[in-house]
This record gives C-alpha cells, structure tokens and sequence, in this order.
C-alpha cells in the first residue's frame, strides 16, 4: 500500500514540473520506503511514465464516462493499477484492493471506489491482451512521432518508440579507459564503447569501485562527443553547459586544463561532488556562457547545449509527458546563439564539438548545417570509426547521430548528436 502511494505521489510531482529522477529525491513518501518497496514503487512510477499513453487507452476502454481533467488522483491511481494488472505481473487481487484503498484517502476520489474495482477486475480479465494489442506510437505524443517519422521514417521511429518502453541498462563511464579489461570482471559487465563498461541496473553507491572514484555512470552515448573532441595533456579546454560533470570528468582525465562552465549553481554542486570524488580537476564557473569573457580562448571546447532532451526519454520516460513541440524553436535559437559565442572563446586553429542529447535534427544536423553555411571560417572535421570504440553511430556527413535503437541487442543507447568543428587559422 505504501509504495503504491508513493508511486502516485511522484507521478504528481513529475505532473507539476520535476523530472524523476528530481521526484525520487524529493518525495517524502517515496524516501521513507526501504528494500523491495521502494524498488517497486519507483519501477511502478517508471513504468507507468513509460507506458501511460497505452494505460489511458487500456482505461478508457473500460469507462462509460471519460475522467474528467481535474481528476488527477483517481487516473494516477487507475495507471498505476493498470500498470500492474496489464505490464507487470502483479497479482490481481493486491492491485485492485490497494486501487480501493488509494481512493478512499481523498475527498476527490473515495466516492468512486466502486468504479475503480470494476475497473481493476475488469483490466485482470482482459487488459494484458489489450495493452499487447496497443500500437508502439501509443506512447509517443503526438508531436514527437511526427518528427521522429518525419526524420528517420516510420520504421525507425517505431523501433525507437519501442526502445522506449524498456528499462535500460546501467553504463558506467571508467576514468581510466585502459581499465576496461579490469573492470567488466569485477563488476559482472561487459564493455561497449570506448570507455563504457554496461551492466543490468544495480544500487550505484554500492558498487566496487564508486567509493574509490574509479568511474562515474554514464550513458555510452554520452561519452562520444568528450572522446571526439581529442583533449591533450596541458591544453586549454572549455567545457560549456558542463554540469552534472560526466564530460568534465572525461577531459580532466587527459590532464587538459579543463574549464567547467554552468549557469546552475544547484547543477554544479553535483559537478563538484562528482570532481572531489573521483580525484579529477577542473576550474568551475558558475557563468552564463553568453556574458562570459575569459582572458584567453580555448584550444578546444566542448558544447553540450541545452535542447529538448528527447534523446534521454528511455533515462527520464517522464519527458514524454512534460517536454512541448513549442520549446524547440525557442531552443534552436539559443543553440545558434551559444555556438556563435563557442566559436568567439576558440584559438583560430582550435576544435570546438556541438551536442545535444536531442533526437530533433532542427537542434542537430540542421544547426550545424546552417552554422556551416552562414561562416566559411568554420569547417566540419568528420569522426572515424576507431575514435568511438567503433560503434555504428556516424552519419554520411561524418558526424555521430546515436538513436535509442542503435544497439538493441546490447541494450540500446540514448539518443545523441554531435558534430566536430574547426575553426579555420
């Protein structure tokens, strides 16, 4: 009863602006559960966030009257029983009397007990063939499967919709790569990438080798634009929008002179929380990028722009429903904007990586595309195989396009792009 309580409460917190992984922080009922609870009710939150648009389908087959807006509380509770009774196996009998339960705590929702045991008798009949029968798209919001069929195709964006669906892997990023013989060993992984070592999802803290500092978690994909970018021992490298620090922590493992720039002091804390850990350095700013003006200019920078995130919709499943189709023009012209000031920071001669874990090729390839058109001191520096750990993620134009697809026997990947620019001497 409990975790299934703290499953609403932070479905209610991801409603009102946090992401998940902010919510399991913060709420108070969640943080009071221990061992298999809490497991269970973040996997039941996760997998409902997942797979809400075939929970709402799979409902609303069975109601008379739609729920009408406000009753926020009661659909929570009707997704986080069809999210048992359909997805994951629970025993019938424990999700509809906890549904029961749950209602009778509000005002708003206790007078409809009746209707959400039907409703969970009625899903242990049947809902499981239901949910199967759902289309891939179901849990992809309308604006977003456009795009994504619009840019890759359906096939594709049905198999990216499908890697959504899955929990994903746990990738740890070693601060030593030479370690990646040593490491898979004695954590029970195998290796992937460049510097990527993956394993099934486990407590973090726990795990050999955290305390001591020796890697940092870190999507596969992630890593790619700090290993393209090629930082050398006593170089000058900007890493701009750098918080919570993964690809900070890759370029001061070169022993470049690294330059952590980010305007989120909150963001930052983890970034120096994450440096003191793993006994790396880096200079932190807490900066806006587009006031800075440092004394001298980079030989090499690393941006990692703000965008709509989609591509970490399998990491964060709460972005499905929080991210909007509006916010994109307003975030590719701030990516314009911060790549021009990028460019302003970089020694004539210097190489400057632009990412962006989106999957929208307004916020990828078309911004390079249109930078490379308006600037002729500005040069595309295509990737090779062998730098990324030969992973099959470059692009015709020989930048790295990662989709959440890529890799599906391994576990997938998130979705990233990243392109190598130089700026002409």
């Amino acid at each position: 009863m409990a975790s299934r309580a703290a499953a609403v409460d932070l479905l209610r917190l991801t409603a009102n602006g946090f992401t998940l992984d902010q919510a399991l922080e913060a709420c108070r009922s969640f943080n009071e559960l221990e061992g298999a609870d809490r497991g269970f009710a973040r996997a039941l939150a996760s997998t409902t966030l997942r797979r809400r648009g075939t929970l709402d389908e799979v409902i609303a087959a069975h109601l008379k009257v739609p729920l009408k807006p406000k009753q926020t509380y009661l659909r929570d509770i009707m997704r986080i029983t069809a999210a048992q009774l359909c997805l994951m196996g629970t025993e019938d009998h424990a999700a509809a009397w906890s549904a029961v339960e749950l209602a009778k705590l509000r005002v708003e929702s206790k007078g409809y007990t009746k209707l959400v045991n039907a409703i969970a008798r009625r899903l242990a009949e049947n809902g499981k063939e239901l949910a199967e029968k759902q289309p891939l798209r179901a849990d992809t919001p309308g604006w977003l499967w456009r795009k994504l069929a619009r840019a890759y195709g359906t096939k594709t964006a049905s198999a990216i919709a499908e890697a959504h669906r899955i929990e994903p892997p746990l990738d740890i990023s070693l601060k030593d790569p030479s370690a990646t013989i040593e490491w898979p060993e004695e954590l029970g992984a195998r290796k992937i990438g460049p510097r990527t070592v993956r394993m099934a999802s486990a407590p973090v803290p726990s795990l050999p080798g955290f305390e001591e500092g020796a890697w940092w978690v870190q999507d596969v994909a992630a890593t790619l634009p700090a290993e393209i970018l090629g930082a050398r021992e006593g170089e000058k490298v900007f890493d701009l929008c750098a918080a919570p620090g993964g690809k900070t922590m890759q370029l001061a493992a070169t022993g470049a002179e690294v330059f952590a720039i980010d305007h989120s002091g909150l963001r930052l804390e983890r970034l120096h929380a994450n440096l003191q850990r793993t006994g790396l350095e880096a200079v932190v700013l807490e900066q806006d990028l587009l006031e800075w003006s440092p004394a001298n200019p980079a030989d090499r920078i690393l941006l990692d722009a703000p965008c709509s995130a989609t591509g970490t919709i399998r990491r964060n499943p709460d972005l499905l429903w929080t991210s909007r189709e509006t916010q994109v023009p307003d975030l590719v012209r701030l990516q314009k904007k911060m790549l021009e000031k990028a460019l302003d920071l970089l020694k004539p001669g210097g190489t400057l990586v632009y990412a962006v874990c989106s999957l929208l090729p307004e916020e990828g390839e078309e911004q390079v595309a249109a930078l490379l058109e308006r600037r002729g001191d500005v040069e595309r520096v295509p990737v090779t195989s062998s730098e990324i750990g030969d992973l099959p993620v470059i692009n015709k134009q020989g930048e790295i396009r990662c989709l959440p697809s890529k890799l599906k026997a391994d576990g997938g990947m998130d979705g990233f792009f990243a392109a190598r620019l130089q700026k002409k001497g």
